[in-house]
């Protein structure tokens, strides 16, 4: 195709003026002789590399068919005039957004679909309007999915690598991908959707810090300046991607529930928390604070968990949810807590969410009660470290009592957090007693005792300095010289 930069032969601005009105006028009689006198018309243009007389005309001849109603051959027209030997670019482009501004304007669906195919198939592997065929595409998928099929609508939304694209903006890239995310959430590809949700920078949807005054009157002092030098200044443009995050946040936490992975959904929600729509509103503000407790204390217990945990427990605004917040207390004392308790204390109100269901079933949510199994988890295997720190041998009969448990499911637990090293333990069933004591091996053992010799060594020297100094101070007080003085005369 030619280059659409190339300075235009001829101008046939005049030419194009005269002849598109007679064929519009012509049209009304005889569409198809308006047709060839616009075809042969545009192939002067185009020869002559004149851009908007070309645009003008293919415009003009997709408008004739449209207005007159025959959107089969508004189809062939378009197909045929983006084939055409040597056609400007940028002509194709502005014939494209011409006719796709027509969709809304079909009779019905079929001829819409047809349209659609048509625009499609003239915009496939032209990097001129990928743009266009993208927006096509999304409105193809849309119409699949009002029809009910899911996995056709996924597959041809999918087909778009819009994260390539340099000439679409960047918010209209992200919303192509939560588009895509959500229809493969919908169809259950979880793996497909995880995938595309990488192609989202969170960069980009981070809280913008709020500009100062003085940064303000700074950047409204540039702008004058320029303008009094005569360059361009684009206008200011501010990008609220509020609505985006809270959709992206909203799509990583179901995808992090489906996993269980309790921790990342527990970071996600601190995302959404970190938004002013958010912070501003107590009807949303609560229910985020709620869910971060639960979901850090669902989590596996490990070093990145517990750090969490600590500072979530220091956030001032927990004191909104007392309920919640003397629960997340619970998790960061070395106390053991019991289980019936908990689940008669806290359960009514935990099982008042959307996260947690005492029993199988009571919810469209179907792992909310597998969640409340995982609570009780949580809070035996931290009376398990609660009891390790506390004991080196303890006997099987009082564990089990301790953590309220029978001897299997003690076992269970117990080896788990082994398997984990998050305890040391050893079973010694025929004793019936569970040892916490990790045996030291003989590097350890001198290495502890060179650090108590060490230690000793070095009070031994700080004792030795502290007489030196008191020795010192003695001999120059006042009395001591008069006391030598008189020990010499007697």
């Amino acid at each position: 195709m030619a280059d659409a930069a190339l300075k235009p032969e001829r101008d046939l601005s005049k030419e194009a003026d005269v002849q598109i009105p007679e064929a519009e006028k012509l049209a009304k009689s005889d569409i198809q002789a308006a047709i060839e006198k616009l075809t042969v018309f545009e192939k002067q243009a185009r020869q002559a590399s004149d851009l908007p007389s070309t645009s003008r005309t293919l415009v003009a001849i997709c408008t004739i068919c449209k207005d007159a109603g025959n959107w089969n051959l508004l189809n062939d027209q378009v197909l045929v005039l983006s084939k055409k030997h040597s056609q400007l670019k940028q002509a194709i482009t502005k014939m494209v957004q011409t006719v796709m501004s027509f969709l809304d304007a079909t009779p019905n669906l079929e001829t819409k679909l047809s349209v659609i195919e048509a625009l499609r198939t003239v915009t496939e592997g032209k990097i001129f309007v990928e743009v266009e065929r993208a927006r096509v595409t999304r409105i193809l998928s849309d119409i699949k999915k009002q029809q009910g099929d899911l996995k056709s609508a996924m597959d041809i939304l999918c087909e778009l690598q819009v994260e390539t694209f340099g000439s679409m903006e960047r918010r209209e890239k992200t919303e192509f991908i939560l588009a895509q995310v959500a229809l493969c959430i919908e169809n259950g590809d979880w793996t497909q959707a995880g995938i595309l949700s990488r192609k989202i920078s969170t960069r980009y949807l981070a809280r913008k810090p709020i500009k100062t005054p003085e940064q303000v009157e700074k950047e409204k002092k540039a702008r004058e300046e320029k303008l009094k030098r005569g360059e361009e200044v684009p206008p200011e443009q501010e990008d609220d991607t509020t609505d985006l995050k809270l959709a992206y946040y909203e799509q990583q936490i179901t995808l992090a529930k489906h996993d269980d992975k309790y921790l990342d959904a527990c970071k996600h929600y601190r995302q959404v928390l970190d938004t002013a729509a958010v912070e501003e509103d107590p009807a949303k503000l609560q229910p985020v604070l709620q869910r971060i407790i639960y979901f850090v204390i669902l989590a596996p217990h490990d070093n990145e968990q517990h750090d969490l945990l600590q500072r979530i427990f220091r956030d001032t605004r927990n004191t909104q949810i007392p309920v919640d917040a003397s629960l997340l207390k619970l998790f960061t004392v070395h106390e053991l807590m019991r289980w019936p308790e908990v689940a008669k204390q806290y359960g009514p109100h935990l099982c008042g969410t959307d996260i947690f269901d005492e029993q199988p079933n009571q919810s469209a949510d179907d792992k909310a009660h597998k969640r409340w199994q995982d609570l009780r988890g949580r809070v035996i295997e931290h009376n398990v470290r609660v009891v390790a720190k506390y004991y080196t041998r303890i006997g099987m009969k009082r564990l089990t009592q301790l953590l309220d448990l029978t001897e299997d499911e003690t076992e269970k637990y117990i080896s788990d957090l082994v398997c984990s090293k998050t305890v040391y333990a050893r079973i010694d069933r025929p004793a019936r007693v569970v040892s916490f004591a990790k045996p030291r091996d003989v590097d350890d053992v001198l290495n502890e005792w060179s650090h108590n010799m060490k230690s000793l060594l070095g009070l031994l020297e700080r004792v030795d300095h502290l007489i030196t100094k008191e020795e010192m101070m003695a001999r120059i007080q006042p009395g001591a010289a008069k006391e030598k003085k008189g020990k010499k005369k007697a």
